[in-house]
This record gives C-alpha cells, structure tokens and sequence, in this order.
C-alpha cells in the first residue's frame, strides 16, 4: 500500500489551496528552490509563523538565514486558521498551575500576553491588510459552564491583574453573536482576529527585505547533526550553525523525536457569500467567537464581511470529500439565519497538537531545535516562538527553555495506534459535549 504523504495528500504541489485567504490577498512572486551548497548561521525548516518570525527576528540581528518551504511561504496552518490571536497558552492557568507551580504558570502567562502584543505590532507594521481587528468571544454551549468561565475571568482578573477580559452572561453573549446556541461565556478585548495569510506573507516580506534568503519547493530530506549541521534537499545542501524544525502538522515522519509527541489533525473553514447588513447582525462588534465544544466551532467575519466558520475535525491524512457540508453543518446549527447563505469556499488544514495541548518547543542536538504542537492557539505563541528562537541563537535561551520545560508525552501506541486510540478519546469527549 501506497503510503500518503502529508504534503500533497490533500494539495497540489506548490500551490496555495482554494480557500477564501488565497482568494483575497495576493500572493508573493515565487521563490526559487534552494540549489547548490549554501552556507548560513541559521536553516530554518518551514516557512509559516514559527520559520518566518524566526528568520526576521534573526535576519534583522544580522545573521544569514536561510529558510526551506517545501511548498510556498505561509502554505500550511499558518495561511488556512481562522486567525484568531487569542491571549494565554493553548491551556488556561488552572491547569499550568498544577503542571508546572504558580511561578513557571506566571511566566508563561506573560509571554503569551507578549506574543499577542508582538502579533499586533506586526500585523500593524508588516502586514496592515490582514485587518487586525479586537475583541474575541468564549462563548458557553452547556449553562453548567457558565460559572467556571466567570470564575476563570476573576482569577484572570484578581490573581493576574488582566482586565481586558470580562464575564458575559446569556443576554450580553446573544447581544455579541445572535445565536441561540450560547449560555453565557466572556470577552476578551486584548485577544482579535486577521487575515492569517495575508500576515504571514506580510512577514515573510520583512525576512526577505532584512536579507534572509527564503526558498520555496525546498522540501528536506535529511538534517545530518554535526557542528556545524547539513541539511539536505533534492537539489541544495546547507550547512548551518544551528537549525530550526517550524514544520508544526506537515512535519510527517520528517523528524522522529518530534512526530512522536506532536499528531497532525486536520480542520476545516467555510466562507459563506458576502451577507452584507446580516454580517452587523449576527456578530453586531466584528468579534471573533470560539465556543466551548471540545472540538470547538470558531466564527468571525472577513473584511468583506463573509461569515468564516470553523467546524469539524478529522484524523489521518486525507480530507473529506465534501467539506463545505462539514463544517457547513454546525455552521448553520449556530447561526440557523444562513441556511440559505452561498458557501463560496470551503478547505482544511492540519496542525499540529500534543497530549498536554502545549506547544513542544525542543533540543534536539546541541544545535537543532524544534518548535511546534501548537494546538490550535499558534497565530500569537508561534510568533512569539521566533523571538525565543532568535535569543537562544543568541545566547540568551532562559525563555526559549521555560517552553521546553513544560512535559510533552509521546502519544500512546506509536505511528500504527495512536490515530485509532485519539479517534476513540474525541468520540468519548463529543458525546460528552451532547449531554
């Protein structure tokens, strides 16, 4: 049996998919692939969030930095989410207190706050077309939730000091997003939504204007370990002083000490027709909106204001055949005023999750490092990790090992088992959600 491979299961070899993000912004000039022996201080393996911040970050230091896409900058997660860049780690406070004390919870709360300033000021400086907008919306599905939202938004608000998030009760949530499927839940006004391609090619542009060289249809066959390290592609080798994997879904079995601990899933996104004055109703302050199902609906409006909804999940591979009715389905099970809406576009994207749902930032050698596993929340954090990247790189890694330090475990049952047994945990957590 033919095996699959991640990078074109789904997608044509160096072509953006055919989403409403591709539609709408326009695409960088193609970048030639790497050729021939090439000499840099930093390789970096992927070009989306992670790889781009990583090399402008270090571009700007005054390193050479060179960046390998196997496809086009910004091809995966990066270019396909549902732009929202929401504020904390991917797991709330509560839970990072227990993993890992109230000290290291602390910090790790004030570097994702930094990550979403850092997002902000980007999008405004590098890439003002992705249309930053504030405001992002938890909304409860079961009114069981309703107290613990309110009672995570005092701790946020009293053990924290953060108060650009405040409760919401069921009236003040329908006046946000008018559906009747939500029971309460909270604001967040630091946290917003963009155009995530168009900020990730707003950002590869300052790379390459800070004089890292970035290098599209590069896919990497081996990074042989050494100091200084090799990488090698079909038709360029690199050597390199230290080396980045930014890879998140689309790593595959590229590297086995990551793939182990971070599981490709995929995701899917509708973008209905343009609903004109029907967008101001159904979401009146242009917020973004992720509600509290375990595989959770997430919403918000385009610049064109199309409704941009996103719904369902699947494991392996392959996408469905038909995703408009997939994630169209819960679309209109939230929002029944769009039954008739015209589905205009309709695409997936993998990325990358672990056990704990906290990025897997690494060391792998001495010089190889990997940041990925985002989860879901990696439009901010991934940002940020290129900063982290760039002070390790030089010298200063205290912050880059705060993430590392946090447990990330191997999913159970290796490459053959853990698909079926994760398949089986979110059928379990589904069913919970409908009770």
């Amino acid at each position: 049996m033919t095996r699959l491979d991640i990078l074109t299961a789904n997608d044509r070899p160096g072509e953006y998919p055919a989403s409403y993000y591709a539609a709408s912004t326009p695409a960088l000039d193609p970048m030639p692939p790497a050729e021939g022996d090439i000499r840099a201080d930093v390789c970096i393996i992927g070009g989306g969030f992670t790889g781009l911040s990583s090399a402008l970050h270090m571009a700007q230091a005054g390193l050479r930095v060179v960046v390998l896409e196997a496809q086009r900058v910004g091809f995966g997660a990066s270019g396909r989410n549902g732009g929202q860049v929401n504020t904390g780690q991917r797991q709330d406070q509560d839970v990072l207190e227990e993993m890992v004390g109230h000290e290291r919870a602390r910090a790790l709360w004030d570097l994702a706050c930094e990550a979403v300033d850092l997002t902000k000021s980007y999008a405004a400086r590098y890439a003002p077309d992705a249309g930053f907008a504030p405001g992002v919306v938890h909304a409860d599905h079961r009114a069981r939730y309703v107290a613990e939202s309110h009672a995570y938004v005092r701790k946020l608000n009293e053990d924290y000091g953060y108060d650009s998030i405040r409760a919401l009760d069921r009236d003040e949530v329908r006046a946000l997003c008018a559906s009747d499927a939500y029971h309460g839940g909270s604001i967040d006004m630091n946290a917003g939504h963009l155009h995530p391609l168009a900020y990730a090619l707003g950002l590869a542009r300052a790379a390459r204007e800070a004089g890292a060289m970035l290098y599209e249809r590069s896919r990497v066959l081996r990074v042989r370990e050494g100091d200084p390290a090799v990488v090698e592609t079909g038709a360029a080798r690199v050597t390199a002083d230290h080396v980045l994997w930014a890879t998140n879904g689309y790593m595959g079995r590229a590297e086995p000490r990551v793939a182990d601990k971070v599981m490709p899933i995929n995701n899917f996104i509708v973008a209905t027709e343009p609903l004109g004055d029907l967008a101001d109703d159904l979401l009146p302050g242009n917020h973004a909106v992720a509600d509290s199902k375990f595989v959770i609906n997430y919403f918000r409006l385009s610049q064109d204001k199309r409704m941009l909804f996103g719904g369902g999940e699947s494991y392996g591979y392959r996408f469905p055949d038909d995703i408009a009715a997939k994630a169209g389905k819960p679309m209109r099970e939230i929002f029944p005023q769009l039954a008739d809406a015209r589905i205009d576009y309709a695409w997936g994207g993998t990325l990358g999750i672990t056990m704990n749902r906290m990025p897997h930032f690494a060391r792998l050698a001495p010089n190889i490092y990997s940041a990925t596993g985002y989860s879901g929340q990696g439009v901010a954090i991934a940002t940020l990790a290129g900063k982290l990247v760039a002070e390790m790189v030089a010298g200063q890694a205290g912050r880059f090992d705060l993430m590392a330090e946090v447990p990330t475990q191997r999913f159970p049952g290796g490459a053959a088992l853990r698909t079926p047994l994760l398949v089986a945990a979110m059928l379990w957590f589904s069913l919970r959600d409908r009770l």
